[in-house]
């Protein structure tokens, strides 16, 4: 702020003195200092002439507000440091893919259909799996057949015989006539959560969350 000053003539008349050092101070108020000033107010209020209770939440109000907007402010300055556009773009780029993950636990996709697969440390003669509803009950048993020591994919479209679908939850992967040495099952990444604190993005899918590096391959 700009002040005047002014000098006393012989008259004893105040006049402009151009020569003067002028004074100058912040055209702002920072929120410390209008805190300060506002609580000042309300302790040295005259106690026989108190603010009435509109004023006084009004006051609290304004208190709360310029506090609450400096925090959400520096909030957002934390997140927009964190969130870098290459971060988003990264997790973005996994949203709608499918994964898969270690599980015994198989889940359909937008097409109905369930799909993962096995890992055989030994070849075997005859191999089903079920697919067991929360009830307990066998939904699907697909033959295998023989197969070779290795990975071996499985799928099933969630209809009958007659076409009709039958399943639509989440189904149990069960293997009998082998000891696998993995179950895996394809699934959905639906949505990406990006931490503001740096660490690995979470793939969320119908099975659970998953870490980028749970995925045993992509699609």
């Amino acid at each position: 702020m700009t002040t005047t000053s002014t000098v006393t003539d012989s008259a004893g008349l105040s006049v402009y003195n151009p020569n003067a050092t002028v004074g100058t101070g912040s055209a702002t108020m920072d929120q410390s200092s209008f805190l300060t000033l506002l609580t000042a107010q309300m302790q040295y209020q005259d106690p026989f002439e108190p603010v009435d209770n509109a004023q006084m939440v009004s006051q609290m109000a304004t208190i709360t507000n310029s506090s609450g907007i400096a925090e959400m402010n520096a909030t957002l300055k934390s997140l927009a440091s964190e969130l870098t556009g290459t971060r988003l773009g990264d997790a973005a780029s996994w949203i709608g893919k499918s994964m898969l993950v270690q599980s015994n636990i198989a889940a359909p996709d937008a097409t109905g259909t369930y799909a993962g697969q096995i890992t055989l440390t030994d070849a075997v003669d005859g191999a089903t799996i079920d697919l067991i509803d929360a009830d307990g009950n066998v939904v699907k048993t697909i033959d295998m057949g023989a197969q070779e020591a290795g990975d071996v994919t499985f799928y099933w479209d969630g209809k009958d015989d007659a076409g009709e679908t039958v399943a639509t939850d989440a189904l149990q992967v069960k293997v009998n006539g082998a000891t696998p040495s993995r179950v895996a099952t394809w699934a959905t990444i639906a949505a990406v959560q990006s931490p503001a604190d740096g660490s690995s993005s979470k793939l969320i899918t119908a099975l659970g969350t998953y870490s980028p590096s749970d995925a045993i391959s992509l699609m």
